[in-house]
């Protein structure tokens, strides 16, 4: 499992818009569990993520994280990457202000929004 620290974040430049105080207090720690299509046991380190982006076969994480605020107003939590029945799927945790948990996951190529559902 990669770990992303908000410094790698910062790195990748999909920090632009994260006020870095909601990375402090939650210790946000982005989780990618990426899996290749071809092999659902193998990890992905933080090289092959930004050759992934830089390769355009997904997009900046920043824009998925822009969108769910945008849709359910409140703090984002987390995100994992994961490659699902051939593509690579972003799931992006988001508290509302009504303390709800929401997950939303992304095509992260097309940037389709696949699913919505409200953890419990």
């Amino acid at each position: 499992m990669l770990i992303w620290t908000p410094a790698m974040v910062k790195y990748l430049n999909i920090s632009r818009m994260i006020d870095t105080a909601l990375l402090r207090p939650s210790l946000l720690v982005l989780g990618f569990s990426l899996c290749s299509p071809w092999s659902l046991a193998d990890d992905i380190g933080q090289d092959e993520v930004l050759e992934l982006v830089e390769m355009g076969r997904i997009a900046p994480l920043q824009q998925f994280i822009d969108d769910a605020l945008i849709r359910y107003p409140g703090r984002f939590l987390g995100a994992e990457l994961e490659a699902e029945d051939g593509r690579y799927v972003y799931e992006i945790d988001i508290i509302t202000r009504q303390r709800v948990v929401m997950e939303l996951e992304y095509d992260a190529l097309s940037g389709e929004l696949l699913e919505i559902e409200e953890d419990d």
